[in-house]
C-alpha cells in the first residue's frame, strides 16, 4: 500500500486572505484563567496592575490577536457593572456556571488594560441569558461612547477618558444549552437577539455582532437553531458563532486523530444553512461565521478541585487538563481546517488561554510553562502570511470508528506573494504509519527551504508539565529537502509540520 501523500498547489488557486482574527483565544472568568492566570498581585512577576508579566509574554509569544471575553457560560449570569469602580466596592456575587464565587477584582476596564498590554483585540460577549436590551446597551455606552452620558463619565471617572473602541460583540452564549442560565428556544433566543442588535446598531452602526449558533453540531437542535436565528436576525449581524471540542475516546486514537473531519463538516454546514437563509432573504451579503470556541477537552478527566469545605470558592482548580503530544497534533489539524475555511471563517477563539483547558498554564506564586499545544498554535500564528491556497490531497486512508475512514494526512499552504514566502502546514493523521511528502514547487519559481519543523514524539501521551516543560517541542526535521523544484521527506505517524519556503 502506497505511503505517499502527493499535494497540488498553484498560486493561482486561492481560497482568501489570512485572516488575523483566526488566531484568536478565550479569557473566561472560569477557574484559574483569570485569578491566577492572567491576574495573579503579589506574583513576583506581577506588574502594578497585578498582571502577571511571564503570561503577557508567552500571550504574545503563543501570537493571539484577539481575546473573547468575560464568557463562556459565565457571562449568562453576570451584571458587568459589578466589575467596574472602585476595587473595594464591588460585590461578590455567586457564578451559577461554575458553582464559584466571583469576587470582580477584575472587570472591563481591567480586562481593556491587559487586552492593551497583551496587544490582542477584544471581542466583548453580553448577557443574554438573565438579561437584555437595556443591560447591552449600556455596557455598549460605557465602553464605547464618547464622554457626555452617564455611562462614559462614569468610565471617564473610573480612569479611562477615552472610548475603547470595542468592535465585536457576541449576543450571549450558548443559548441552545440547556446548561446556559436563561436558555432559550431558538424563536425566544432569535427575538431578544434581534432586539438587542437593532438597539446597538442604533448606538454604533459600524459595530461587528456575532449571534449565536449552536453549541455543538451534536445538539438535536444543530442546523434548524441556525436557521431560526438567522431569518429573524439576519440584516443585523456579521457572523454566527460554532463551537466544538474534541477527545480521544475509549482508547480510540483514529477516530480522535480525524476530529478535522467533523470541523470540516460542521463549518460547511453551517455555512450552507446561512446561504439557504440568505437566498430565501435575497439579501446580498454573506454571513460569516465566529468559530469562538474550539479545543481539545477532555471533559471526564479535567483536573477540578475546589477546595475542601468550600462550597462556592473563589478561583477553583477547574478543567485543566494537561495535553499529550497527540492533542497537539489534532489542535494543529483544527488550524488547517480553520486555514481552509478562511472564506468563510472570520474569527476563531481557542478556548481557553490561561490554565482551563489552555496553551498555557500558571504555579501559583511560581512558574509559567507552555503546553503541548502551544507550539502548533504559535507556529501557524507566526508563519500563515498572505493567501490561503486551495491544496489538493492524495494520500492513502486509515480505518476509525467515527468516520468510517479518513485521509490519512491533511494540509493547508499560505502564500505570501510580495514576500516571496510559502509556508506548508501538513500533519500526518495515521497512527501507525510514517508518510512520504511529495510536492511539485515549479509554479512558484525558484524556492529554497528555509525550515521544517515536526512535531512527534515516540509516545504520544508524552506531556510538557512544570517539572518537564520541553519534553514536547517542534524540532528539526532534517528528512524534507528541496531539489529541482520538488520538496520530498518524511512525515512521523501522529505528527504535525511546518514547512516554510521563499523565493530569492
Amino acid at each position: 500500500m502506497t505511503r505517499t501523500v502527493t499535494l497540488a498547489l498553484h498560486p493561482a488557486f486561492r481560497v482568501a486572505p489570512v485572516r488575523p482574527r483566526t488566531f484568536g483565544a478565550f479569557v473566561e472568568h472560569l477557574g484559574r484563567c483569570v485569578y491566577g492566570g492572567i491576574f495573579e498581585p503579589g506574583h513576583p512577576a506581577a506588574d502594578e496592575a497585578g498582571f502577571r508579566t511571564d503570561v503577557l509574554d508567552l500571550t504574545r509569544e503563543l501570537g493571539v490577536t484577539s481575546v473573547r471575553y468575560p464568557g463562556g457560560n459565565f457571562v449568562s449570569g453576570y451584571r458587568w457593572e459589578d466589575g467596574v469602580g472602585p476595587v473595594e466596592e464591588r460585590p461578590a456575587r455567586h457564578d451559577l456556571a461554575w458553582h464559584s464565587t466571583e469576587p470582580n477584582t477584575v472587570g472591563l476596564d481591567e480586562f481593556m488594560a491587559w487586552a492593551e498590554r497583551a496587544g490582542v483585540e477584544p471581542m466583548y460577549a453580553v448577557n443574554l441569558g438573565t438579561r437584555g436590551v437595556p443591560e447591552a446597551l449600556d455596557v455598549l455606552q460605557y465602553a464605547n461612547a464618547p464622554q457626555g452620558i452617564a455611562l462614559s463619565d462614569a468610565r471617564a471617572a473610573h480612569g479611562h477618558p477615552e472610548p475603547y473602541g470595542i468592535r465585536m460583540w457576541c449576543l450571549g452564549n450558548e443559548m441552545d444549552g440547556p446548561w446556559q442560565t436563561g436558555h432559550k428556544t431558538a424563536e425566544e433566543y432569535a427575538r431578544t437577539a434581534a432586539e438587542t442588535a437593532r438597539a446597538m446598531r442604533q448606538e454604533d452602526p459600524g459595530l461587528e455582532l456575532v449571534v449565536c449558533g449552536s453549541s455543538s453540531s451534536q445538539m438535536p437542535t444543530f442546523g434548524t437553531w441556525e436557521a431560526t436565528v438567522l431569518a429573524e436576525t439576519y440584516d443585523l449581524v456579521d457572523m454566527v458563532s460554532a463551537h466544538a471540542y474534541y477527545a480521544e475516546k475509549d482508547g480510540d486514537q483514529a477516530s480522535f486523530l480525524a476530529s478535522a473531519d467533523d470541523m470540516d463538516h460542521f463549518i460547511d454546514s453551517v455555512v450552507a444553512t446561512a446561504d439557504h437563509v440568505r437566498a430565501e432573504l435575497k439579501a446580498e451579503k454573506r454571513i460569516m461565521v465566529s468559530f469562538d470556541e474550539w479545543n481539545v477537552w477532555y471533559q471526564h478527566r479535567a483536573e477540578s478541585r475546589p477546595p475542601e469545605g468550600d462550597d462556592w470558592p473563589v478561583a477553583p482548580v477547574l478543567l485543566e487538563d494537561t495535553y499529550n503530544a497527540m492533542d497537539a497534533v489534532v489542535v494543529g489539524s483544527l488550524l488547517i481546517s480553520l486555514l481552509r475555511h478562511s472564506d468563510r471563517v472570520a474569527s476563531a477563539s481557542l478556548a481557553q488561554l490561561v490554565n482551563v483547558i489552555a496553551p498555557i498554564m500558571t504555579a501559583p506564586g511560581g512558574a509559567t510553562w507552555r503546553q503541548t499545544t502551544f507550539h502548533p498554535f504559535a507556529l501557524t500564528a507566526r508563519h500563515a502570511a498572505g493567501e490561503v491556497l486551495d491544496v489538493r490531497i492524495e494520500a492513502p486512508t486509515f480505518a476509525n470508528e467515527r468516520f468510517g475512514t479518513s485521509s490519512a494526512a491533511d494540509a493547508v499552504a499560505t502564500w505570501d506573494e510580495t514576500a516571496g514566502n510559502l509556508t506548508l502546514f501538513v500533519v500526518n493523521r495515521d497512527p501507525g504509519r510514517e508518510l512520504d511528502l511529495a510536492v511539485d514547487l515549479a509554479d512558484f519559481g525558484g524556492l529554497s527551504l528555509v525550515e521544517a519543523l515536526t512535531l512527534h514524539h515516540e509516545d504520544p501521551y508524552a506531556a510538557n508539565t512544570q517539572d518537564a516543560p520541553d519534553t514536547v517541542t517542534p524540532q528539526s526535521n532534517d528528512t524534507i529537502r528541496v531539489e529541482d523544484g520538488h520538496l520530498a521527506g518524511a512525515l512521523p505517524a501522529i505528527s504535525w509540520s511546518v514547512v516554510r519556503l521563499h523565493r530569492s
